[in-house]
């Protein structure tokens, strides 16, 4: 058997070789020091926290127009609502009116 030589071409000898064990820096408290800065958020933090914020404001303006849609419905309800009080109203009155002119006492006037 041939001695051990690195560039050589024979099968035997060739094998991988191990890679550098990798280098850590650490603070004598236990904090690794891997030269980047942790107070700034990366990229892709920052465009999920804009699709965050654009969401919920999405949402809102959804619910707000939902409630303008519903208030918006009811007004014509109301005013039907308001017409049919205000003639039964008048009815009543009407009538107490011409219940008051057949001699009894008067309604409108003490």
């Amino acid at each position: 058997m041939a001695p051990y030589d690195p560039n050589s071409t024979d099968p035997r000898w060739n094998t991988v070789k191990p890679k550098p064990a990798p280098l850590i820096n650490m603070t004598v408290t236990g904090e690794f020091i891997d030269g980047t800065r942790h107070d700034i958020p990366p990229i892709p933090a920052k465009i999920m926290g804009v699709a965050i914020l654009v969401t919920v404001l999405a949402a809102a303006g959804a619910i707000a127009l939902l409630a303008l849609w519903f208030v918006l419905t009811l007004i014509p309800i109301l005013l039907a609502a308001g017409l049919i009080a205000f003639t039964v109203f008048r009815v009543q009155l009407w009538f107490a009116r011409r219940k008051s002119l057949g001699g009894q006492r008067n309604v409108f006037r003490p």
